[in-house]
């Protein structure tokens, strides 16, 4: 624990309009695990308009917490944090669709706060960190939990899941429903393997307690995932954290995470690559290396690198 850190209090302000984001969350506990003192303030409404109407309710929140530090997640938060003029410093982590997916005047307000408002910006991939084009902004990915994301025994883990040991199994550890995720390339691909009578079952990943995740990673052949763009997909480092073989489109920072190792696989946006990298990763056979390669990513550190730049 970093003792000098001890009394430092920060706000994370995000969104409350749905379930409980798992990424910061975890970001908080490790957090208080070096010694910051953390709390949450939940936002209810949509759209940049519903965001500001909790400006008064944050502004009181801020009153009675008294916080050292605001850390927002994601750019509304932040920019209704700021609009809140509470007089206590501001900071932003950019999470991913919120640049990814922005047009060009909320990309001129993300730069403009990034570069006069905000005390820090965190982005989670350089290909973000590209498209803001802010040279003071920080790349820093999401931590994995490596206590929550451990090695289990597959043929365990398929047991606890009730899935059949002597059949293969894919995940798919997103909404289909949810455009960018693009499950419509991942069900052609599909499609076109089991054409070639190369069999196995899909599982679609939602809704799970993130206790129960590592199970499914540890029981899977492989997981696929299809996003058209991602900022630092958590499934992809949990997965590794977990030795799940991958095949991913080249989205965020998966390239440089998953690093060419053997049992990983990037595709392209296409069909034919995607079938391809499906059945080299069954053939594969195995377990990755992934938990090896990402432990400079252990929460536990990126929580560290988080209170050096509190502390500037």
């Amino acid at each position: 624990m970093d003792n000098s850190a001890a009394t430092m209090k920060v706000l994370f302000v995000r969104s409350g309009n749905s379930s409980i984001d798992p990424i910061s969350t975890n970001q908080g506990e490790s957090l208080q695990k070096e010694g910051i003192d953390i709390e949450f303030f939940y936002i209810k409404g949509k759209g940049l308009i519903g965001y500001l109407s909790n400006i008064r309710k944050l502004r009181k929140f801020v009153r009675i917490y008294k916080p050292d530090l605001i850390h927002s997640h994601y750019s509304f938060s932040g920019i209704l944090a700021s609009f809140s003029f509470s007089g206590v410093p501001v900071g932003v982590s950019l999470m991913g669709s919120d640049v990814n997916f922005s047009g060009k005047i909320i990309l001129f307000l993300l730069r403009f706060f990034s570069r006069h408002v905000w005390k820090f910006t965190i982005v989670k991939s350089r290909k973000m960190y590209e498209k803001l084009r802010v040279k003071s902004v920080f790349i820093i990915p999401n931590g994995v939990n490596f206590e929550s994301f451990r090695i289990i025994d597959k043929y365990e883990a398929q047991a606890f899941l009730g899935w059949d040991s002597k059949s293969n199994h894919l995940i798919f550890a997103s909404d289909p429903k949810r455009i960018e995720k693009n499950f419509k390339l991942a069900n052609e691909a599909i499609e076109i393997l089991y054409k070639q009578n190369i069999m196995f079952n899909v599982h679609f990943i939602k809704g799970i307690s993130p206790s129960e995740m590592k199970y499914y990673y540890c029981a899977a052949d492989v997981l696929l995932m299809t996003s058209i763009a991602e900022g630092s997909p958590n499934v992809i480092k949990e997965a590794m954290a977990c030795n799940c073989p991958i095949v991913s489109t080249d989205v965020g920072d998966v390239k440089e995470v998953m690093k060419d190792i053997p049992g990983t696989y990037i595709v392209g946006n296409n069909t034919e690559s995607v079938a391809e990298g499906i059945a080299k990763a069954l053939e594969f056979n195995g377990r990755t290396a992934g938990r090896e390669c990402i432990k400079e990513i252990d929460s536990s550190k990126i929580a560290r690198k988080l209170i050096s730049i509190y502390k500037t």
